[in-house]
């Protein structure tokens, strides 16, 4: 079949309406617009690119001022509120379900949602309370001794440095109370595969045990995070000594140690007595454990004291004729959770160290393996610390 084609007239092309196709004869006029918006949000990205290449240029000078001591405290105080209340917040829920479980479910179940549940809660507890404190601690600690000691040319590697302890620190924290929290969770799993087995009540115990070392760290760690207020007055060292020895008198006369007391001079000296006892107390107690686990015969430790010839130091000695301590340990010994015991935490030397600071002195270690360890105290006489306040 063909097809018929119908001519049109010139005005039959007039008259038919043009398709919408979405364009217009003025459409040439949206592209130059269109094109000039584009130039337009170009040079705006081409301007702010040339504002913070000149502000990286221009250095510290042109970048936001540092905040106020007042903001900076502010935010601090912010920030630590916020980790106590979520730690408060976190503890509250757990002693309510657990004493909701006790009066439903009984004190089985309680008991091993507690213990389950209390390793997560002694890990918040860690990281709201006690890390930030430490780790405040470790860094003026770390950052003052650098300063001091290192000339302005090699203040370089300070950050390095200081990161490699605190990375070193971290991972003996981690070392610390992750054991502990390893076998109680162990043990919670066991507990839970058999409710009513017999082995679970030692289970438990054991899972105690752990969670009490856990306790005990932390405790130890507290001490050493925490600023200790001195409260210093007038001591006599000889009364300080035999203090501490008291501590140890059922013990000392258990293992047959002879301790001999060699104490000269006037002895007289401003500082905290108690916390100087406690100092005595770490570094008796150790002597006795080497001694013990030696089994060192003829077991000795003296003590002796003494002033320089200028009367201004007072100087204690804590001797004793044990097995001594190897060369490459006396370098680490006063690091935290540095400990050759096994059942020891590694900061009573930390916390003695600390304390030894704080009045001013110094503690020394010497040794020679299979004949014995001796610790050099030495403080100033009359000088009373910065941070202590007087009685």
């Amino acid at each position: 079949m063909g097809v018929v084609g119908i001519p049109l007239r010139a005005d039959d092309n007039r008259r038919c309406p043009e398709p919408d196709l979405g364009w217009s004869a003025d459409m040439p006029d949206d592209w130059d617009d269109q094109e000039d918006s584009r130039e337009s949000r170009r040079r705006r990205r081409r301007e702010a690119r040339e504002q913070r290449r000149s502000a990286r240029e221009a250095g510290p000078e042109g970048r936001r001022p540092p905040p106020s001591r007042e903001e900076a405290a502010y935010r601090l105080a912010r920030r630590r509120a916020n980790l106590k209340f979520s730690f408060v917040t976190h503890f509250v829920c757990y002693a309510s379900v657990c004493f909701f479980l006790l009066m439903v479910a009984g004190f089985r179940a309680a008991f091993v949602v507690a213990l389950a549940w209390g390793i997560g809660l002694v890990m918040h507890y860690f990281a709201a309370i006690v890390a930030p404190d430490l780790r405040r601690r470790l860094i003026d600690s770390e950052v003052s001794r650098e300063i001091e000691t290192t000339r302005p040319v090699e203040r370089r590697s300070l950050e390095d440095k200081h990161a490699r302890s605190l990375e070193q620190l971290s991972a003996s924290i981690a070392h610390e109370i992750r054991n502990p929290i390893t076998a109680a969770k162990s043990l919670v799993q066991q507990m839970g595969e058999d409710p009513s087995s017999r082995e679970n009540v030692a289970y438990a115990n054991v899972a105690l045990e752990e969670l009490d070392r856990v306790e005990r760290s932390i405790s130890h760690l507290l001490k050493y995070a925490r600023e200790e207020e001195l409260h210093v007055g007038a001591l006599r060292v000889a009364e300080v000594v035999d203090s501490a020895l008291e501590t140890f008198r059922d013990r000392i006369t258990r293992l047959g140690v002879t301790v001999t007391r060699e104490l000269g001079g006037e002895g007289v000296m401003a500082g905290d007595a108690e916390k100087l006892r406690r100092v005595l107390i770490n570094l008796t107690g150790n002597a006795l454990d080497a001694l013990e686990e030696a089994r060192t015969p003829g077991p000795r430790i003296q003590v002796i004291s003494g002033e320089d010839l200028a009367g201004r130091e007072v100087w204690l000695r804590v001797r004793d004729n044990g097995p001594g301590i190897a060369p490459e340990m006396l370098a680490r010994i006063f690091s935290p959770f540095y400990t050759s015991k096994s059942s020891g935490t590694g900061l009573g030397l930390a916390i003695s160290k600390k304390l030894v600071d704080a009045h001013g002195g110094s503690i020394e270690v010497n040794s020679t393996p299979g004949q014995g360890t001796e610790f050099l105290l030495t403080f100033p006489k009359h000088a009373v610390p910065d941070r202590a306040r007087a009685q």
